[in-house]
């Protein structure tokens, strides 16, 4: 569509009721994930590799003699940067995030959570109900059906951080994330390893309630939020302002129950 008092098109588009404008401009709030370098990880895992193939006297590695660069790489997308995860990941069937991540653009609000200290385990620190709401403030969540969170501090180490390694990272209390499932959200997306405590004895409360399902659930019969995803290890630059964006979920097309992705934001005004 374009403006007639500008040169300028300007995209309008519609979503979920509401006329909105989509800046020109996105920012792309996925960790770029360096293989055999410094990146995240989290639960134990190796950190991401590349090796280039040999064949022969084929080496895929231009830098020692190769033809073209081929190499294999080697990743656990749940633990080695940004991804993207559906209800296979704790369901005994393989469900796939190909398939399930169907949501590619979604009117998102994005807001700054500074965790409190849990009432339950005294080193731990929250995303508790009133903290999700206090940082929601004025915003109506239900106009919405993506919600990004950042918590701070904030800083570039999240780019590069051993969550394995220091205190235990901030995760949802249930009542937070039933807030967030009665508010209609259907993606969300964390810059935390895991919504969920990374030592809760198996339990994936948060999940289970973000998907629908009942507490202790492996069943996809159980899963009544099927379409959801929960997007983790984002990293959202402070300069990103708290707000309205147009949020454009890229996820490689793997079929298995997570797999990298990236996601972008580009701010939205009322049209």
């Amino acid at each position: 569509m374009r403006d007639s008092s500008s040169a300028v098109a300007a995209l309008v588009v519609d979503i979920a009721g509401r006329r909105w404008q989509v800046a020109s401009a996105g920012h792309d709030i996925s960790i770029p994930l360096h293989f055999n370098e410094a990146q995240p990880t989290f639960f134990g895992a190796e950190p991401a590799s590349a090796r280039a193939i040999t064949a022969g006297s084929f080496v895929g590695d231009v830098r020692h003699g190769g033809s073209c660069n081929c190499s294999t790489h080697t990743l656990t997308p749940h633990c080695n940067g940004t991804h993207t995860e559906c209800a296979g990941h704790i369901t005994r069937e393989r469900l796939s995030v190909r398939d399930l991540a169907v949501r590619h653009l979604s009117a998102a609000l994005l807001v700054t959570i500074a965790p409190v200290p849990s009432p339950d385990n005294a080193d731990d620190r929250v995303i508790s109900l009133a903290a999700l709401q206090a940082a929601v403030g004025n915003a109506k969540l239900g106009d919405y059906q993506a919600l990004v969170v950042r918590t701070s501090p904030n800083d570039a180490s999240k780019l590069t951080r051993n969550y394995d390694s220091g205190p235990m990272p901030p995760y949802f209390t249930t009542d937070a994330m039933r807030y967030v499932v009665e508010q209609g959200i259907d993606t969300l997306v964390v810059d935390l390893p895991s919504i969920d405590r990374a030592q809760d004895g198996g339990h994936l409360a948060a999940h289970r309630i973000f998907w629908g399902m009942p507490a202790g659930s492996t069943s996809a019969e159980t899963v009544t939020r099927p379409r959801a995803t929960i997007t983790e290890l984002a990293y959202i630059d402070s300069a990103v302002s708290d707000g309205a964006y147009l949020l454009n979920l890229q996820v490689a097309p793997f079929m298995i129950d997570a797999a990298p992705s990236r996601p972008i934001l580009l701010a939205l005004s009322p049209a």
